[in-house]
């Protein structure tokens, strides 16, 4: 990847739906010049997938939270992993280091929403000893993407 290809990324991540007509005038490389480095950075797995920003307030989704999971024994390790990931609510996954095992990004409609989740349906999960939640009560940055 050179600076050329760094800024067509950083085009389509403001917006995934530029063409490469648009994105050819603000690299100052051609259509096709521009066409060709997408598609590359594509089959090379750079540019993995496009996806859109949802509004969270106009899908009634107000509540966001971080969800701290430890798991008991390592057997639960992969079972946990499978069916966290198939819930909706659940954004992020990751595996962590530290006091927790995995750290969870939720977003819900509301407290009650949460309280259903984190109730009956994560701590539900084979291997969940453990959670700690906090809610999110304003966000200043979040991006899709480094």
């Amino acid at each position: 990847m050179d600076a050329i290809d760094i800024k067509i990324i950083d085009v389509l991540k403001e917006n995934s739906r530029s063409t490469t007509s648009e994105i050819s005038k603000r690299v100052n490389l051609s259509i096709p010049a521009v066409a060709e480095r997408i598609r590359k950075m594509e089959d090379a797995g750079t540019i993995e997938e496009y996806t859109i920003k949802l509004n969270r307030d106009k899908m009634n989704l107000k509540l966001l939270a971080f969800v701290f999971v430890n798991i008991d024994g390592t057997e639960n390790t992969e079972e946990f992993r499978k069916t966290v990931v198939l819930y909706d609510s659940v954004l992020e996954c990751h595996h962590v280091a530290g006091e927790y095992d995995y750290l969870l990004k939720i977003i819900v409609e509301d407290t009650k929403s949460l309280e259903q989740f984190i109730s009956h349906t994560l701590k539900k999960i084979k291997g969940v000893a453990k959670s700690n939640t906090i809610i999110v009560l304003s966000s200043q940055k979040e991006s899709l993407n480094a």
